[in-house]
């Protein structure tokens, strides 16, 4: 081996490592965002049931008010809230990281209300 090319293969194993941990850091950065969408999604379902349930009269309370209160319990804060009979339609924002929310929307109601679902 000649001396000129003595340590560089260190300089290819230090460049691998750092590729590997960059892409390491981009993985969980997604995943995270991941998580937090599933997290909005679940808080706009029990936002848009607890609404529901006030409109139809079995809860007590004002719909919106009930539907930001249970957001708030996931984490969540309730954009908007709305009622079309007895069916309720919620957005909730969560902040996945500072600058960045990431948003859900969900309908509920008593069955063959709404719209139809497509097959």
């Amino acid at each position: 081996m000649r001396a000129e090319e003595r340590g560089a293969a260190s300089v290819v194993a230090v460049g691998i490592i750092g590729a590997m941990t960059a892409f390491a850091v981009a993985l969980l950065a997604l995943l995270g965002v991941f998580v937090v969408s599933q997290r909005a999604a679940n808080a706009a379902d029990a936002a848009a049931l607890a609404a529901a349930d006030a409109m139809s009269g079995a809860v007590a309370g004002v719909p919106c008010r009930l539907a930001g209160a249970v957001a708030a319990r996931n984490g969540a804060r309730l954009g908007t809230c709305e009622g079309d009979g007895a069916v309720a339609s919620v957005t909730v924002h969560i902040e996945a990281v500072p600058g960045f929310a990431v948003s859900a929307s969900a309908r509920a109601g008593p069955p063959g209300s709404g719209a139809p679902v497509p097959p």
